[in-house]
């Protein structure tokens, strides 16, 4: 998972950066706003001077990128190509995550599957507040993800966080913190983008393995547009967008009876796994956000 990825950089990681309003980051140059990390790495330019990261992965190693900011509270799309044919046992990852204590750390997760040939991709979600994660809800998407870019969103405020496909909400995540239920709001997190290997685990639980003779496996990246708060020591001076940008204003530029559509549409026709109806692991009751609305 995401997290086990941060885990290996999250040593040699500090969050800085002094207070203001982060302008939008164009897309135009995604090397402006996005640093590479490791790896096998292709960086891609067009006629317009446009670029795209192209995250490669062999049987040595994965490769990974990062934004060069980190966000509390923000906005962030990116438009993502993933690994085409048989990716089974890849995971094609972008996440936020906090970057001090691991035990406390916050995390927002969204993790690509690799299937084999002509089998879908499963998008997994995860949530990690205060070190405490286990909110897994996956997804099938209704588009073959292989065959062009899609954009894939965060959004994240002091009132929820909300995960987008091509502006249509997926999931919601209230914060219930005033009834116990840790939530994201104190600690700013960075944008990872990663692609590794997890072929114990990742296609169909493991059954699957990787390929190695199809390597390298690629995914590009695209597009990255960052709408945030850069903060200083202090979270509650982010508590508002005073450039009125959309991740302080509910979120995805949607009126609310809009977001609850596109909200029950993904639920009911896309959804194959949310941890809040697995009565198998949670024999003695669900966790105590699945009952708040």
């Amino acid at each position: 998972m995401a997290a086990l990825a941060g885990a290996r950089v999250l040593a040699c990681l500090s969050a800085l950066a002094l207070f203001a309003a982060a302008s939008p980051a164009t897309g135009e140059r995604i090397t402006d706003s996005l640093e590479i990390l490791w790896g096998q790495t292709q960086l891609l330019n067009d006629s317009n001077g446009g670029q795209t990261i192209g995250l490669s992965l062999d049987r040595v190693m994965g490769s990974g990128f990062r934004s060069k900011t980190s966000y509390l509270f923000a906005r962030i799309d990116i438009d993502i190509k993933l690994v085409p044919k048989n990716s089974a046992g890849t995971v094609t990852t972008v996440y936020m995550i906090s970057e001090k204590q691991w035990k406390t750390h916050d995390e927002i997760d969204l993790e690509f599957l690799g299937n084999e040939t002509g089998q879908p991709y499963t998008l997994h979600t995860n949530i990690f507040a205060n070190g405490l994660g286990g909110r897994e809800v996956q997804y099938r998407l209704w588009f073959d993800p292989t065959q062009d870019f899609h954009t894939y969103s965060i959004v994240w405020n002091s009132d929820q966080i909300l995960i987008l496909v091509d502006n249509m909400a997926i999931r919601q995540f209230k914060n219930h913190w005033d009834a116990g239920v840790p939530f994201p709001v104190y600690q700013p997190m960075r944008l990872f983008g990663v692609l590794w290997d997890a072929e114990d685990w990742a296609t169909q639980g493991g059954r699957v393995k990787t390929d190695w003779s199809q390597a390298p496996f690629v995914a590009y990246f695209r597009n990255y547009r960052a709408h945030g708060c850069v903060p200083s020591g202090y979270s509650w001076a982010c508590g508002e967008d005073p450039s009125g940008g959309d991740w302080s204003d509910g979120g995805a530029g949607l009126d609310d009876m809009k977001q609850r559509e596109q909200l029950r549409e993904a639920q009911d026709k896309y959804v194959i796994y949310d941890y809040c109806t697995d009565s198998v692991r949670f024999p003695d009751g669900y966790p105590k956000e699945c009952g708040l609305h």
